[in-house]
């Protein structure tokens, strides 16, 4: 599949990308980006949730009333669930969500989700340029000219570029990563992604295509 490669003012530059359908051109599978979804989430929880229980509450250990004779249970300590302050039953405790996923798993997950933009013509190849400082204002314009900054972006650089990521930081539904950082999850959640030049053989290097 060959795709225009645009400018920074959204023309049309001449030259042509080819996007090599062994990454673009697959037939989707929707359970591995399910499961590569799920493995992105679940490692983004803390799992540091924790409640206290009866062991771990400080308070007397003092029998609290007498067994027989008052009428109503017996209860041996204050720290009992069943009384206010007292420990939780069965509480969350601190966990990791991670699980294992199959290297060739993700990598048909990232194939699918890529194919899926492909196919939608969701997909751009922006001219590579660098900015010389931070600028927030021509990130902006960029994303006009190529008429989508009213849509959820992902910009995907061949390596780390501190100006490109600064300049647009605060610009809502941008993202900036590198080709090496490419996520499932990522792409999914993106209406459009914009590939510089030279990042599309960074995507084939990683599928060894």
């Amino acid at each position: 599949m060959e795709v225009q490669v645009l400018d920074k003012t959204g023309k049309e530059t001449g030259k042509k990308v080819d996007l090599q359908d062994q990454i673009f051109g697959i037939e989707p599978n929707d359970h591995a980006i399910y499961l590569d979804v799920k493995q992105y989430l679940a490692n983004k929880r803390q799992g540091t949730h924790s409640a206290t229980e009866r062991g771990e509450i400080v308070g007397s250990t003092k029998k609290i009333k007498k067994q027989k004779g008052t009428g109503t249970a017996r209860a041996g300590s204050i720290k009992s669930p069943v009384f206010r302050g007292g420990g939780r039953v069965f509480g969350p405790r601190p966990r990791n969500y991670g699980f294992k996923l199959n290297k060739k798993v993700k990598a048909l997950a990232r194939k699918s989700a890529l194919s899926y933009k492909a196919k939608a013509s969701d997909i751009l190849i922006l001219e590579d340029f660098s900015l010389e400082a931070p600028r927030t204002k021509e990130m902006a314009m960029i994303s006009n000219n190529l008429k989508i900054n009213d849509k959820k972006s992902l910009f995907v650089l061949p390596e780390e570029n501190k100006n490109i990521y600064l300049s647009s930081r605060n610009l809502h539904g941008v993202s900036v990563i590198t080709a090496s950082e490419l996520s499932t999850y990522q792409v999914m959640n993106a209406n459009k992604v914009i590939f510089f030049e030279s990042s599309v053989g960074k995507i084939e290097e990683q599928f060894k295509i």
